[in-house]
């Protein structure tokens, strides 16, 4: 969980609210609802890179079931484990 600290700590308190910084967002409140972050650059970096990878992977996933779906849908599945041995060994002889 991210740290929250209200302001007052930003006067009071600098050197936790740094500290809590260093490897995570924290969150200020201002008169006890949430206004703002404060966070290390290398923090920040990354929770982008954490954001962008999650969004490849989810957009590749996303390919992948579309694939799937239109793959069954025009046919192109096997079914019962003989017909896909079958398979298994055509694909590898034409290798």
């Amino acid at each position: 969980m991210e740290p929250i600290f209200p302001i007052t700590a930003l006067s009071k308190d600098q050197a936790a609210v740094k500290e809590a910084a260093r490897d995570n967002i924290v969150r200020i409140t201002e008169r006890g609802a949430a206004a703002w972050i404060f966070t290390s650059e290398e923090a920040l970096e990354q929770k982008i890179k954490d954001a962008v990878d999650d969004a490849v992977y989810e957009a590749q996933l996303a390919w992948v079931i579309e694939r799937g779906r239109r793959d069954f849908a025009e046919g192109r599945y096997i079914t019962g484990t003989e017909n896909l041995k079958k398979k298994l060994a055509e694909m590898r002889a034409a290798q």
